[in-house]
């Protein structure tokens, strides 16, 4: 039997390649709504984001969701994404 391909994703902050389980999905939804899907099943263009507020701090410098999503991102969608991450992590 051959073994099952692990999905690879790459991370907007770091930009190494990890496991799609290992990363959270940043989604701009089609009303144009930013936010992060940590159960990975949103309707939407998908962004993948390491488990980190570093590299969520370097993809925001680098505008790298703006990128990605073709539109400008504003400073509040960063801090409620900051904000999510934050109680994720304290709760893993």
């Amino acid at each position: 039997m051959k073994p099952r391909k692990i999905p690879m994703r790459m991370c907007l902050g770091c930009g190494e390649m990890k496991p799609k389980k290992d990363l959270i999905r940043a989604v701009k939804s089609p009303e144009g709504d930013i936010s992060l899907d940590f159960g990975g099943k949103a309707a939407g263009r998908g962004a993948y984001i390491c488990r980190s507020t570093e590299c969520l701090e370097k993809a925001r410098k680098a505008r790298r969701f703006e990128k990605s999503f073709s539109c400008k991102i504003e400073e509040s969608v960063y801090e409620v994404m900051m904000d999510e991450l934050g109680k994720e992590s304290q709760n893993s």
